[in-house]
């Protein structure tokens, strides 16, 4: 005998699940408010999700999915490697000011689960890990054509450029002035 069909739309329900995680963060998010935001009862969210934990592993992958698309998408584009560089970073002060007050989720789930929780910890490890790797890529790229400074290895200014980013993207919630980021985003681009 097979259970009842499933009467959700995975994509529907893991982007709601999301935009609870990515407002209100994992400890604030309660299974009754992800039960109301994707539609789904406790016992249809249990059983596809089996716990709230679970599906907030879930929602930060497809959250991770999705920027990481974005990113590679412009760090893969035209333009030169450096203006490359810089449409990410300017995509990051874009995307932090016109956020409504909510944070990088990947960056949120560092600060509130990642010296908690392993699993996470693994997550976003591996997201910095994929994103570090296309970032390298280009900056080597521009190192062999001339376009970028070449005393430094192409990972190592890779790391630097990718804490620039991650600083730029906090100051973006504390600092949501767009004259200073783009102060900060061209000093950046200036040390490559």
């Amino acid at each position: 005998m097979s259970g009842r069909p499933k009467e959700y739309d995975d994509t529907a329900v893991m982007d709601a699940a999301m935009d609870v995680f990515w407002t209100k963060g994992y400890e604030a998010s309660s299974t009754q408010e992800l039960c109301e935001r994707t539609g789904l009862g406790r016992g249809s969210f249990y059983h596809a999700f089996g716990s709230k934990q679970n599906l907030y592993e879930q929602a930060l992958r497809h959250y991770q999915e999705l920027g990481l698309k974005a990113q590679t998408e412009i760090l893969n584009g035209p333009g030169t490697a450096r203006e490359r560089l810089q449409a990410l970073l300017q995509w990051g002060v874009d995307g932090d000011l016109n956020s409504r007050g909510r944070s990088c989720m990947a960056l949120f789930s560092v600060m509130e689960r990642s010296n908690k929780d392993p699993v996470i910890e693994r997550i976003n490890r591996s997201y910095v890990n994929r994103l570090e790797a296309v970032v390298c890529h280009v900056i080597a790229v521009g190192q062999r054509n001339g376009e970028l400074a070449n005393e430094q290895p192409a990972l190592e200014v890779a790391r630097a450029f990718l804490a620039s980013y991650y600083g730029l993207r906090i100051l973006g919630q504390s600092m949501p002035d767009r004259a200073f980021l783009s102060d900060v985003l061209q000093g950046t681009i200036a040390r490559l």
